[in-house]
């Protein structure tokens, strides 16, 4: 067992020297260490983000407002500024044509490349043809994509024209898809035909279909190419099921047809070559600082997924700031994160173009046709900083795996759940030159709160810092705050990339209820986070889902550590049943490892562990093995759905099945008696 706060990695006296961040300390004037680089930047974020606006000669008019006008919530940034986040992204792409920009991968090895020129023209194209279909400032464009250069540049056309984007992954179900789009009434609908995932074609044309049948607002659909289409499609990958239309409507190649015989869906049908085939203009509609860049949604998983807006100015000054100073990155990187486009890391990704990097792109299963794929990829493109959820690399960690061939790789980034110290160690035991940065934040910021920075150590189980311009606190019961035990992670100072509002809230009631009725004025984000005295953090998991044995409180991320490092087992739910006032059960539920039994003697084994290194409080009930541990498309376990079932709500209003990676494995989770 690895204890938490050990040594793992130091920077090297070159690493600090040729940091990004020390770079932005020098021209700041400040000779100080990053302890007191952080305490500026969050006692003084009108100076600090002046600076970064500055600093990286952000492309816009600044205007001569205030930096920031009022409190949170609503609080209002760079009034009479003017920029486009676009115009960011492909600011190097005049003076610098050929470099790289854009590479793309596929699990079938398909590869595709796009220089900053390329990038450019084919922005132009796709924004003269998106602005023949009528679209504009403030419209909506929704994408039904997988993770292409095509759904980049429609993303980036999107956003020089001033209009909004928003994107669906395509192993979401139809429904799934529904309950987001029809909230923002997209005029432009770019929907893909099928997609390919370990090792099979999946058709989505019906879906697509049936998709745009029920967005009343769509102008058009166009219709972008399925990788790999004319293959057998895969069965049994639940990833790939397609939904059922609804009674009486099937689905066209067009569009749907309603039962009544009432042609649904858009007036116009156009392929991708057929929207990119004029030449046009490279013009950028340069927009107010909080200008709708995009709309992202919470998971879900629980209810009508909140569409979540974030602005021009503050994603741009979020990202160039984060990827820059914290993952240390610019014009000489390549840089991968595992994603799709129905998670926010999509988002954080193509940032990598405001800070001049080289940005790749891969569609397909992370563990395809062997879980080192995503190793070998990062090793085949020269990867500088690679990104993934802390599942792949607990899961690299189990089976054995020693990537090599990773000689250009600076960082490794982790996000999505805490990673366990077990997990620290192993990547710094296998790549000791790597700099491991776990971050965690959220959807709600598109970015982390807390992370890595180049100029501190990594310790195992320890996120290192608190990242510039997040106040981030922990607060007891009570709102005050707490130094060196868990409490809730609440801001306490204004960013510029949190939302500028939820899409269809007109009075703010939503937002305000989302993240400030508990701390009037602070935002409480949900998770559990101790801040150690030297400023590294750690983070507990959900605080929606702590489990209360006996006025003991605890973060799952805690128990799964210790029960995910025995090898027979594969991934693992804890549930805590007890409500307000009443103490419950406590359930663990396994899913084993190939070929490994839930035997006796594993069982004795698992509380012995629990009771050894948590508490006798937290030896479990009920040991219970399940098919599969449920999870969201991004990754997070379903501890609050499963929760509710145990209780007794119905699957189907638990969680919404179709925002689920394996829905199938709910349905093995039955209330108690």
């Amino acid at each position: 067992m690895v204890k938490e706060g050990a040594l793992l990695w130091e920077p090297t006296p070159d690493v600090t020297k040729n940091a990004k961040v020390t770079a932005y300390m020098e021209w700041l004037g400040r000779p100080v260490d990053y302890q007191a680089l952080w305490q500026w930047s969050v006692e003084a974020p009108e100076e600090f983000w002046a600076s970064v606006w500055d600093y990286f000669g952000v492309v816009g008019e600044r205007g001569d407002g205030p930096v920031i006008s009022g409190t949170m919530p609503g609080a209002e940034w760079f009034t009479g500024s003017a920029l486009n986040y676009a115009e960011n992204a492909l600011r190097r792409a005049e003076a610098e044509p050929g470099r790289l920009a854009v590479v793309s991968r596929d699990e079938s090895g398909g590869r595709r490349t796009l220089t900053l020129g390329e990038l450019a023209a084919e922005v132009a194209r796709v924004r003269t043809g998106l602005a023949a279909l009528g679209v504009g400032r403030g419209d909506r464009v929704a994408a039904y994509a997988p993770n292409v250069p095509e759904t980049l540049v429609a993303f980036l056309a999107t956003a020089s024209l001033g209009a909004i984007w928003s994107s669906c992954s395509p192993d979401f179900g139809a429904p799934s898809v529904i309950d987001r789009f029809t909230q923002i009434e997209p005029k432009v609908l770019l929907a893909v035909d099928g997609y390919d995932y370990n090792g099979r074609h999946f058709d989505r044309s019906g879906v697509a279909g049936d998709i745009a049948a029920r967005l009343p607002t769509l102008a058009a659909l166009v219709r972008l190419p399925a990788p790999g289409a004319g293959r057998t499609a895969g069965t049994g990958d639940t990833r790939g099921t397609e939904d059922t239309p609804d009674a009486g409507r099937t689905a066209g190649a067009g569009g749907a047809v309603d039962g009544d015989g009432t042609p649904g869906g858009p007036a116009t049908v156009l392929t991708w070559e057929e929207l990119r085939s004029a030449d046009g203009p490279l013009a950028f509609e340069r927009v107010p600082f909080g200008h709708p860049l995009w709309i992202v949604y919470s998971s879900g998983t629980t209810g009508l997924p909140k569409p979540i807006v974030h602005g021009h100015g503050g994603i741009v000054l979020e990202h160039l700031k984060a990827l820059s100073f914290h993952q240390d990155l610019g014009p000489d990187d390549v840089f991968f994160w595992y994603t799709t486009t129905g998670w926010m890391m999509w988002n954080y990704l193509v940032g990598g173009l405001l800070v001049g990097s080289a940005v790749l792109l891969y569609d397909g299963s992370a563990t395809h046709p062997e879980t080192g794929a995503l190793w070998r990829l990062a090793a085949e493109e020269g990867v500088t900083y690679f990104g993934t959820g802390a599942p792949y690399i607990t899961a690299s960690m189990k089976t054995g795996l020693e990537p090599g061939g990773l000689e250009r790789l600076r960082g490794l980034g982790s996000t999505g759940s805490p990673l366990p110290p077990e997990g620290f160690a192993w990547v710094h035991d296998t790549l000791p030159e790597v700099q491991l940065g776990s971050f965690s934040g959220g959807t709600d910021v598109c970015t982390g709160f807390v992370g890595a920075v180049p100029l501190l150590p990594v310790r195992a189980g320890v996120i290192p810092c608190r990242c510039l311009g997040a106040k981030v606190e922990s607060f007891d019961p009570s709102g005050q705050p707490v130094a060196g035990e868990v409490g809730e992670l609440v801001l306490t100072v204004p960013m510029p990339s949190m939302p500028v509002m939820f899409w269809n809230d007109p009075d703010g009631s939503r937002y305000r209820e989302s993240y400030f009725d508990d701390y009037p004025g602070v935002w409480r984000h949900g998770d559990w986070i101790k801040i150690l005295p030297d400023g590294g953090c750690v983070i507990y998991g959900r605080s929606d889902s702590t489990l209360n044995r006996g006025g003991v409180r605890m973060g799952t991320s805690e128990f799964y550590r210790v029960v995910e490092r025995f090898e027979e087992i594969a991934d693992s739910l804890v549930i805590d049943t007890g409500q307000l006032g009443q103490e419950g059960r406590l359930l663990l539920y396994v899913a084993m490892a190939e070929g490994a039994e839930l035997t006796g003697d594993l069982v004795a084994r698992l509380r012995t562990a629990l009771r050894t290194e948590l508490s006798p409080r937290h030896v479990p009930d009920e040991i219970t093995e399940v098919p599969g541990i449920p999870r969201t498309l991004s990754g997070k376990k379903l501890e609050v759905p499963i929760r509710k079932i145990l209780l007794g709500v119905p699957p189907e209003q638990a969680a919404n099945l179709d925002a689920m990676a394996n829905p199938e494995v709910l349905f093995a989770f039955t209330p108690e008696s």
